[in-house]
Order: C-alpha cells, then sequence, then structure tokens
C-alpha cells in the first residue's frame, strides 16, 4: 500500500498529526472534567457545611432547648434538601444509586423528626437518640461524598498529567521510525549513490551493489542509475572506439598521401618497361614486371581504403530507397555469389520508409558487409538482409551469413584499424573501420553478434526520411 518513501512519510505524518489532536482533544476533556469535578465538590462541600450547620443548631436545641435553634436547623435543612436534589445524578455516580436513595430517606427522616420537635411536646413524641443517629448518618453520607469526589479528581488529574508524556513517548517512536526510515531508505543509498558517482568519474562503470526490487522513488533511482552507468559503459567503449579510428585516420591521412605518389611512380615505370622493351625481354622478366604492377595496384587500392577511411568532409544526404540501394550493391558481387554458391536473400518490406544517406557512401557499408559475409562463408552458404523500422527514428538492417562466426575475444576489435582474422594476404583490416566510420557520418551506428559455427549478422542503423511538403524529405536530426 505505500510503496513509496513519500507516502511512508505522509502516512506517518498524518498519523502523528492525528494522534497529536487526539491526545490534545483527551488533554483538552480532561482538564474541563477536572475543572466540572471541582465545580460540582464545592457544591458536595457545600452540602456537607449546610448538614454540619444543622447538626450544630440541632445540639444547642437539646442543651439548651431554644424553638429559635429548630427554625435555624430547617432553613439549612432546607438548603441540603435543595442541593441533594439538584446534584442527584452527581451523587448516584459517586455513592449509587441504593446509597443516594438511604441517604435522600435519613434527610427526609431527620426533616420529619424536626418538625415534630417544634411541638411542645415533642419530648414525649420523638427520641434525641434517634435525632442524633440520623443527624450523624447524614453527615457521614456527605463526608464520604466529598472524599469520594475528591480522590475521583486526583485519579482524573494524575490522568491527565501522563498525558504529556505518553505524548512524548509515542514523539520519541515516531521520531525513531522517521529518523531509521530516512537513514535507511535516504541517505543510505544516496551515500552509495554518491560513493557510485565518484566511481563513475574515474571510469568505473560498475554498478551499485545489491538487490534493488522496492518501488520508492530511491530504489527506482538506483535502478536507472544502474541502467544509466551501463549505457555509459558501452557508450565509454564506443567512444573510445570512435577516437581510436578518428586519431588513426587523421595519422593515416598523411601517409596515404605520401605513398600514393611513390606508387604511381611504380606502376607508371613499370608500365613503360613493358611498353618500350617487351619484346627483348624475357618471360620471366615480363612475369617479374607483371607482378610489380599487380602489388602496386594492391598497393594503391589500400591507399585508396586508407583515403576513404581517413575522409572527413561532411557528406551530403538524401532520401534513398534501401532496397535500390541494396539491390545495386548486390550486383557488384553478384558474380562472386553465384560462383561461390551463396544463397542471397532481401526481406525488405515495400511500405518501408526512405533512409537519409549517401548513396555511394551507403553502397560502400554494404558491399564490405557482403564480402566479409562472402568470406566468412567461402561456399554453400546463406546471406540474408532484412529490413524493419526499429524506431521513430531509426531503420534497422540486418545483414545476416551462415558463415563461420567470429570468435567472441575478437568480437571488440572488428572495427579497429588494421585489425584483420583473414589470412596474409587477404584482408587489410580497413573494410569494417571503414564501414563503422561512414555509418557513424550518417548519424547511425552499427552492431554486431555471432556465434561460432553459426554465422554472423551485423546490424546497421540509418536515420529515417521525414517527408516534408517544400523540400521533399527531411531526416529526423540534424546530421
Amino acid at each position: 500500500m505505500f510503496k513509496t518513501i513519500r507516502a511512508k512519510i505522509l502516512a506517518v505524518t498524518v498519523a502523528s498529526l492525528l494522534f497529536a489532536c487526539t491526545i490534545s482533544l483527551i488533554y483538552v476533556w480532561g482538564i474541563m472534567s477536572i475543572s466540572r469535578m471541582l465545580f460540582v465538590t464545592q457544591h458536595f462541600e457545600d452540602l456537607l457545611n449546610n448538614i454540619l450547620e444543622v447538626r450544630r443548631y440541632e445540639k444547642n436545641f437539646l442543651l439548651y432547648g431554644d424553638p429559635k435553634n429548630l427554625a435555624e436547623s430547617l432553613y439549612y435543612l432546607n438548603a441540603a434538601h435543595k442541593a441533594t436534589l439538584e446534584l442527584s445524578n452527581d451523587i448516584k455516580l459517586i455513592l449509587g444509586k441504593e446509597e443516594f436513595e438511604r441517604f435522600k430517606s435519613a434527610l427526609n427522616r431527620y426533616a420529619s423528626l424536626v418538625h415534630e420537635a417544634q411541638r411542645k411536646e415533642w419530648r414525649h413524641n420523638i427520641s434525641p437518640d434517634e435525632l442524633r443517629t440520623t443527624g450523624k448518618k447524614l453527615v457521614e453520607y456527605a463526608s464520604r461524598l466529598v472524599e469520594r469526589k475528591r480522590k475521583l479528581i486526583h485519579k482524573t488529574f494524575r490522568r491527565t498529567a501522563a498525558l504529556p508524556f505518553i505524548f512524548l513517548g509515542v514523539f520519541v517512536i515516531v521520531a525513531t521510525l522517521i529518523v531509521n526510515l530516512v537513514f535507511k531508505k535516504l541517505l543510505k543509498p544516496l551515500k552509495l549513490i554518491e560513493e557510485t558517482t565518484e566511481r563513475v568519474g574515474h571510469g568505473d562503470f560498475s554498478p551499485i551493489p545489491g538487490e534493488w526490487k522496492g518501488e520508492d522513488e530511491i530504489t527506482r533511482l538506483i535502478r536507472a542509475f544502474n541502467s544509466m552507468a551501463h549505457e555509459l559503459e558501452v557508450n565509454q567503449e564506443a567512444l573510445i572506439q570512435s577516437r581510436k579510428i578518428a586519431a588513426i585516420g587523421t595519422f593515416t591521412a598523411g601517409i596515404a598521401h605520401e605513398l600514393n605518389n611513390p606508387l604511381n611512380n611504380v606502376c607508371l615505370t613499370a608500365d613503360a618497361l613493358i611498353e618500350e622493351y617487351g619484346d627483348e625481354l624475357s618471360p620471366e622478366v615480363r612475369e617479374l614486371i607483371f607482378d610489380i604492377i599487380q602489388q602496386a595496384e594492391r598497393a594503391a587500392d589500400i591507399v585508396k581504403n586508407l583515403l576513404d577511411f581517413s575522409r572527413t568532409e561532411r557528406l551530403t544526404l538524401s532520401c534513398l530507397n534501401l532496397r535500390d540501394v541494396v539491390n545495386k550493391t548486390y550486383r557488384l558481387v553478384k558474380n562472386q555469389i553465384m560462383l561461390a554458391g551463396i544463397k542471397f536473400e532481401t526481406n525488405i518490406p515495400d511500405d518501408l520508409p526512405m533512409v537519409l544517406g549517401h548513396f555511394r557512401s551507403l553502397q560502400q557499408v554494404f558491399l564490405n558487409l557482403f564480402l566479409n559475409a562472402i568470406q566468412a562463408i567461402e561456399q554453400h552458404g546463406k546471406i540474408t538482409v532484412t529490413a524493419t523500422e526499429d524506431s521513430d527514428k531509426y531503420i534497422r538492417v540486418d545483414v545476416s551469413d551462415t558463415g563461420k562466426g567470429i570468435k567472441p575475444e575478437d568480437l571488440k576489435h572488428i572495427f579497429t584499424p588494421f585489425y584483420t582474422t583473414k589470412g596474409v594476404g587477404r584482408g587489410t583490416g580497413l573494410g569494417l573501420s571503414v564501414t563503422y566510420s561512414l555509418i557513424k557520418k550518417h548519424g547511425g551506428h552499427i552492431e554486431v553478434q555471432s556465434e561460432l559455427g553459426k554465422g554472423t549478422t551485423f546490424s546497421v542503423y540509418l536515420q529515417k526520411c521525414k517527408m516534408d511538403g517544400e523540400n521533399g524529405c527531411k531526416a529526423d536530426s540534424n546530421s
């Protein structure tokens, strides 16, 4: 129910507020009860004083026989009787209904005895002992009433006085729970996030340790942080790879330009030798010269790849039909595919959106991937090209083969310039580097999955084009 820290703190706060309000109301009610009890006790004491006055005039009458004492006694007796009727409910609560009835009966009996005593023949009609005994009972009832009421006041006072301490105890418990909640759910995880952030700043992208399965804000933050750390680690590798390629590209551009002229001179010189002295040369010499020309041309191709790899100019991108790019690239390697007995399939939907790209550069990308697939299969395999919409921004093109696959330890190096898994003389290690560079220039990216003995899939992500009424189309983002 209370999954989030906000909900837990809110629940504890509301519960604490309700408890404080309840304690306050109980305290106010207790104070008001004590105030009312004191008021009632005052009336009980007045009742007791009235009865004591009745007894005083009773004693004077019995000692001196003056009828005026009886008149005074009746005055206080009527006041006591009136107070008894007014306080009947309170007296019943303190003494009980039966004892109240006995008190009232004694009060009425005493009144009747006083009335009889006012007659001249009172000494023959009433007994002084009965008058004294009844008066004594009245005093005992009234005294017991006051005493019990006072005890009840003391009990209520002690109970009311304890409320602040109860409130303080509950406040300490609630405060402890809140501090514990804040420490465990906020401060401790935030400390872990702080420490992990420092590690991330130093290049350590390991996630925050522990299992984070809750649904509170901090747990969701930690899961998001761990996901971010993982993405940073992946992107860091890609950034390092990109910087490495850029650095090597800058380095190789100068070398390629310096090598171009000597290679051209070697080819021109060898061609001149054949043209001028071809008839005079022996077959062995002619073969050596042709070998020079062939190797010089191969070196020139390597230099061309180096220049393509290091080229940094901005490509002019436009909206292209992906099916057209793939089909025209396939025609360039069709003969090689057929001679190797390889089956070639494409699965490109007719309603697939156009991609943003440079035609010749994308053709070079897919040509490099097709040539790699052909060399991986060698004979009697299958190459499949599948295109789908990956998201609102990208088209995903999978180039899959059923070749021998790539070793796991080689996967992280395949886009590194001059790194190749092919035999000597079969590759320069620049094809996938050029492909990586060209796709980056298109604002896309490339991924690879491979399994030994089963094949390899290169996934190329290219930006979509959005149709625009004025310009025909435009990219999802700036290129």
